[in-house]
């Protein structure tokens, strides 16, 4: 491992790229400490901590996630990159049932760009709309146990926190396109790997509090501490594979003759990733489940207070209702994604075929039946590892925050994200003749 890291820095090109990712990732770290005008940042820092001993609690805990800690101190980075994410998935879905997108979709890179814009619009609207919902939320200190958080409200603070955050977004947004230009790896993902990994010496002080060399104050018994570590490690595994996994379609081409020269002939193959969704599924069942505490904060109705409190019990009947909508909606992403009738008609045009399947329709339905059926293992296991942190919070006795490194959005973000540099880095060690993270055992013949 040492050999390719050092590697890095003999060729200058890739050298500027990690250097120049590093430097960005840190320009978004220190704006995520600078404070939005005209709040109380320790009082909503303290609401925050409480929040996340009852597991985040509403949909402000989740932004709180992707922004790294920047909405619990109300920074000019508070709205993170969510808005970004949002619009992207709006946009995806819209793509589906909008002709017009469509076309734009399968235009190329001109189209690429202009659908690139339109997010870009996407994004601003989304973060006017929910920056100005969280300004209204800050001045109301009835959600914060009487705690006034805005000493001065009033219309002028809600236009200075709408312009703040909206304007942190839009930087950040800018921050993750250089990176994807300029840098090494995807711009936005590492953006939000950094920020969940900007929790992790937080989550380890909070452990390490629970160890005591007194058995009789020891909150967490050294059986346990060696219990999760390799719980740690086989979750990781475990992620990395299904994360990895795919089931590969064999193409043939047949051959074609133009002019004197032969073209096709060749083998090759169509992966279909077992986890085609990707982390969207979870982000999807946790919003849709946190809703009702989100509405119940804000507008005070019984029946969403008592919908709310029951869910954030996360007892037996929240995880049945949140691995069933992670599997419903790994479904459902994955239909708006992959479409086998467009996947044969393009494999049709160029001769290709699936051997033993006969080309146009026949291919699509076998593709829509082999992508229906190795979705259900991804879908289970991604319903598992969302509610692992739950129940090693209950079981163990540990802090939710802790628990959270051990599955769910934030494991699944950070092991995707740094599997996809570290690949992009083997490609640029490769291209150049060095040794990559990834060594083939050499075997040796007979002379």
């Amino acid at each position: 491992m040492l050999e390719p890291l050092f590697n890095i820095f003999k060729i200058p090109d890739l050298k500027r790229k990690v250097l120049t990712t590093f430097g960005l990732i840190a320009v978004f770290r220190i704006g995520a400490f600078i404070p939005t005008p005209g709040i109380d940042s320790a009082k909503l820092m303290m609401v925050f901590e409480k929040m996340a001993q009852t597991a985040g609690g509403t949909l402000l805990g989740l932004f709180n996630v992707f922004s790294g800690g920047a909405m619990q101190r109300a920074t000019i980075f508070a709205l993170g990159i969510m808005p970004y994410i949002s619009a992207s998935i709006i946009l995806q879905l819209l793509t589906a049932v909008i002709p017009q997108l469509e076309r734009l979709a399968k235009e190329g890179e001109a189209g690429r760009r202009k659908l690139t814009q339109y997010t870009r619009y996407g994004t601003i609207v989304l973060s006017v709309i929910q920056s100005f919902f969280i300004a209204m939320w800050l001045e109301n200190p009835a959600h914060f146990q009487g705690e006034i958080i805005v000493p001065y409200g009033g219309l002028a603070f809600r236009l200075i926190t709408i312009i703040t955050l909206t304007s942190g977004t839009a930087f950040i947004m800018w921050l993750g396109e250089q990176i994807q230009e300029f840098g090494i790896g995807n711009g936005i993902s590492l953006i939000i790997s950094a920020g969940i990994i900007s929790r992790l010496p937080s989550a380890i002080a909070q452990l390490v509090g629970l160890i005591s060399f007194a058995p009789e104050t020891r909150q967490v018994q050294p059986f346990t501490l060696m219990l999760m570590a390799v719980m740690f490690i086989g979750v990781i595994v475990a992620v990395i594979l299904i994360t990895q996994g795919q089931r590969k379609i064999p193409v043939q081409y047949a051959k074609r003759i133009v002019g004197r020269k032969i073209y096709g002939g060749q083998s090759t193959y169509i992966p279909l990733r077992v986890n085609q969704a990707g982390v969207i599924p979870i982000i999807f069942a946790q919003s849709l489940i946190l809703f009702p505490a989100t509405i119940a904060s804000i507008i005070p109705n019984q029946f969403m207070q008592n919908l709310a409190s029951g869910l954030a019990s996360r007892g037996i009947i929240y995880n049945i209702i949140y691995s069933l909508l992670i599997i419903f909606f790994c479904y459902f992403y994955t239909a708006i994604t992959f479409n086998p009738i467009d996947v044969s008609e393009n494999m049709k045009r160029y001769g290709g075929f699936v051997p033993g399947i006969r080309p146009g329709k026949a291919t699509a339905e076998y593709l829509d039946h082999v992508m229906t059926r190795i979705t259900l293992p991804g879908a289970l296991f991604l319903s598992i590892i969302a509610i692992i942190p739950t129940l090693i919070s209950a079981g163990l006795k540990i802090p939710f925050l802790v628990a959270s490194f051990f599955g769910g959005t934030s494991l699944l973000i950070i092991v995707g994200v740094m599997l996809d540099t570290v690949q992009q880095i083997e490609s640029h060690l490769l291209t150049r003749h060095y040794e990559g993270f990834m060594k083939k055992s050499k075997i040796r013949g007979r002379r």
